[in-house]
């Protein structure tokens, strides 16, 4: 089948798409014709006297920017604790602008619109620097215009990219949007992404998402990537405290970070971890969550020693109380540390963490009998999991990293560390809905969880030129290992109703002992070469990954039962085309990777292991930087088998298709109005399937319809004062394959406001945000197994941010 006929949306989305087109042309198009009229250049505007005093950098600059009639717009973050010098005589609006930004750090830039934005001043290096460092390990990309996303995004083995060089569709969310946007976990974070829906209950222990209509992170055992390897990021639950920036790279990334623990391929989850700052910091945030959740955070870094080259970054916070769910209370303690050394070649880190994670009556997904209607949602704060219920998650983590140039064009790198993480949960279990009135049955369990990670990875980057081509290599050779243990000591069923739960005593259950069930290893070679012409104008990257998986499962005596030992090789090809400045194409085929399954007991070949499931991805899209805003228009198709019970017989007869199409846009649209947000349109089905009547069916928990919009604007008439507000939509979901089941789809509304401001010359911010407005009650989305979640209710978020 041609390659464009299999990129080819299905009819009933020709409308959409159609709108989504003209949406992007309107973007690309007429925004900047209505642009067109250019303000008031700095070179322009004449001597004049100034007899301004020293005061805040962020006022005064607004001040000499409107009496200029210069339009100037930017982030109210970058100025924060930032004092003007007094500016007093003669000066151009220019000479008056170097003066005011003299020693602040900050650069004021022109768009091709004729308006200007700050911007953190970029340092220049001579080439070789750039040569030998190949990306420093605390240089990460350029924040973008707006502050809420960075420029440029790490590719695993690829090191960072330039957005407009990634032939990927990548998102990367900064620590301004975090603080802004309140979030307290890496889910709340991507709510801010289309292509992303959390499958986590709101008040739940597990953070798990879909993207690209593919699970990431149910089956957990550290599915999230931290500093670019798997293995560290904690089992259940990653915080914000610790997190510099949140990457998301969208498709299958087997080449680029090898095979995902827990074979996800909708796309690879990065923590960027908090390092130290050029400039100290001692930043305190005080918080407030209905009910009553109150936080406290502090965040301190420093840098000693000869020519500062020591590092050090200290994050603790806690969080306690009531949360705006009946019943439930949260505690939550997190201590993390990150120590650095940057010297001429050798650079180094070493981050440590160590959280808990304790909840009263935890949220719970459900599951649904066969043949019943789904029930209306019941609001978000009712709880149907018992009071008596309690789990305590513990996580400790710890990676050593490390690069050294040894010389201008090679540099070789390592890391070494993992996680160990301890769950204990006594509750009632999934509930199961039994009819349409919203009855439920759940079985109490007593559960404990026990895992213990490692990872291990070095290479080399090489840099060097052949003719007219420049050549950017890397080689890498990694090992990851993960043992788990696990227990469980159920009781007696317990009834209940989601609209009206009931009370029911607490069982005994005794503590269930934790054998050993499962152990894996994956280790991998990794090679790739992106090859450039014409000034990386046209650029090729071409790589391959030979990974090997080796898994042992144990029965209750500790004998193994089954053992798997097999590997396959993952190709990676990417090309970007840039034809115009402002302009990048790109085209990548790469591939995922899945354990295979073992045949159930219930099988006739019971016990075959089979090979790892190879998933492809083929995307083709374009990206549109207009200076102060992007924008991304993509296509494409993943599959990915899998294998089924039939007649007896297991065998691989599964494969999921999924077609999309993606907008995205972020950046500053106009002074002071940024926007955040994109669509995704989803044409999922399956394939191959051994059921005749499922054949063509949606998969379950795929929608055809994703959007997100969050916008923000500085106000005119109070400086420092900024109001926001977003929402998202989600489209209906099917519960199960034979799509007679099926969720409604939802939107939830969310408004807010922040205030930055001196007092007593310290920076401070206050901010408040109120999720879910109207205060709907729906089903927020479905897990691959069929389980779905009760979405947020209204929740009002303040916080107060203050540096000293």
């Amino acid at each position: 089948m041609p390659a464009a006929r299999l990129l080819r949306p299905d009819r009933q989305f020709k409308p959409v798409i159609r709108s989504t087109l003209l949406s992007l042309v309107l973007i690309g198009v007429v925004c900047p014709f209505a642009l067109a009229v250019v303000p008031v250049q700095l070179d322009s505007v004449a001597v004049r006297a100034y007899d301004i005093p020293s005061g805040p950098l962020g006022a005064t600059l607004s001040s000499v920017a409107v009496e200029a009639g210069i339009a100037l717009s930017f982030e109210p973050s970058l100025t924060e604790g930032l004092t003007s010098p007094a500016l007093i005589g003669h000066f151009t609006a220019q000479d008056a602008v170097t003066r005011l930004l003299d020693g602040s750090g900050l650069d004021m830039v022109l768009h091709s619109d004729g308006s200007y934005t700050l911007v953190q001043r970029r340092v220049t290096l001579d080439e070789t620097a750039v040569i030998g460092t190949d990306q420093r390990a605390d240089a990460l990309p350029q924040v973008y215009v707006g502050g809420q996303v960075a420029s440029g995004s790490r590719l695993g083995i690829l090191g960072n990219t330039d957005v407009m060089d990634a032939p990927f569709s990548v998102s990367t969310y900064t620590s301004a949007l975090i603080k802004d946007q309140q979030a307290v976990t890496v889910g709340d974070v991507l709510e801010r992404d289309s292509s992303v829906r959390s499958t986590g209950q709101t008040g739940g222990i597990v953070d798990s998402f879909f993207i690209r209509g593919f699970p990431v992170g149910e089956g957990n055992l550290g599915e999230l990537a931290f500093d670019g390897v798997y293995g560290v990021a904690p089992n259940y639950r990653v915080f914000t405290e610790y997190a510099e920036r949140i990457e998301l790279v969208k498709g299958p990334g087997a080449l680029l970070y090898g095979m995902s623990p827990n074979s996800a391929v909708g796309g690879v989850i990065n923590v960027v971890p908090k390092r130290s700052l050029d400039e100290d910091l001692t930043r305190f945030t005080a918080s407030y969550a209905m009910d009553s959740q109150l936080g406290g955070h502090l965040d301190v870094s420093r840098r000693f020693g000869e020519e500062r080259r020591f590092g050090l970054r200290l994050n603790g916070s806690t969080q306690l109380g009531n949360t705006a769910i009946d019943d439930q209370s949260r505690h939550v303690d997190i201590g993390a540390l990150s120590l650095d050394y940057q010297g001429e070649r050798l650079r180094t880190s070493f981050d440590w963490l160590n959280q808990e994670e304790r909840f009263d009556a935890a949220s719970r997904p459900f599951l649904i009998a066969s043949g019943v209607d789904i029930p209306s949602a019941a609001n978000g704060r009712i709880n149907v999991s018992q009071a008596w219920g309690w789990s305590r998650t513990r996580d400790k983590s710890a990676l050593l990293s490390g690069e050294y140039d040894v010389s201008d064009a090679l540099t070789v790198f390592a890391h070494a560390g993992g996680g160990q993480s301890d769950v204990a949960r006594m509750s009632d279990q999934t509930p199961n809905l039994i009819n349409a009135a919203g009855d439920t049955s759940s079985i109490p369990g007593y559960y404990k969880f026990e895992v213990e990670r490692y990872t291990l990875d070095a290479g080399a980057r090489l840099r060097f030129d052949t003719g007219p081509v420049s050549h950017r290599t890397a080689l890498q050779v990694s090992r990851y290992r993960d043992v788990l243990s696990r227990g469980i000591i159920s009781g007696a069923p317990i009834l209940s109703n989601i609209y009206h739960p009931v009370d029911r005593p607490k069982p005994y259950i005794p503590k269930p002992d934790t054998p050993k069930v499962s152990e894996s290893e994956l280790t991998g070679v990794a090679l790739v070469d992106t090859l450039s012409v014409l000034d990386d104008r046209v650029q090729l990257t071409v790589g391959v990954r030979r990974q090997n998986i080796k898994s042992d499962n144990y029965n209750a005596t500790g004998m193994v039962t089954t053992s798997y030992d097999d590997g396959r090789t993952t190709p990676l090809y990417g090309v970007v085309i840039k034809p115009w400045d402002h302009v990048s194409f790109y085209y990548n085929y790469i591939e995922g990777l899945s354990k295979g399954d073992i045949a159930p007991s219930t099988a006739s070949n019971a016990g075959e292991i089979f090979a790892p499931y190879v998933s492809r991805q083929h995307e083709l899209g374009v990206k549109a930087d207009y200076g102060n805003f992007t924008s991304t228009l993509s296509l494409f198709q993943i599959t990915k088998p899998s294998g089924e019970l039939a007649s007896g017989v297991f065998a691989v007869q599964g494969e999921q298709r999924n077609r999309g199409l993606e907008l995205n846009v972020f950046g500053e649209v106009a002074p002071g109005t940024r926007l955040l947000g994109g669509v995704t349109l989803l044409d999922a089905q399956l394939s191959k399937t051994s059921v005749a009547g499922n054949r063509g069916n949606k998969p379950v928990g795929v929608p055809q319809v994703q959007a997100n919009l969050w916008a923000e604007r500085d106000t005119s008439w109070l400086e420092g004062l900024t109001l926001t507000a977003g929402a998202i939509h989600t489209g209906s979901q099917y519960v199960n394959q034979a799509n007679t089941q099926k969720l409604d789809d939802w939107t939830r509304f969310d408004v807010g406001a922040r205030y930055t401001t001196l007092i007593d010359e310290r920076p401070t911010t206050f901010r408040a945000t109120v999720q879910n407005v109207f205060d709907q009650a729906y089903w927020s989305g479905v897990a691959s197994y069929g389980a779905f979640s009760q979405g947020s209710p209204r929740t009002l978020l303040l916080s107060a941010t203050v540096d000293f």
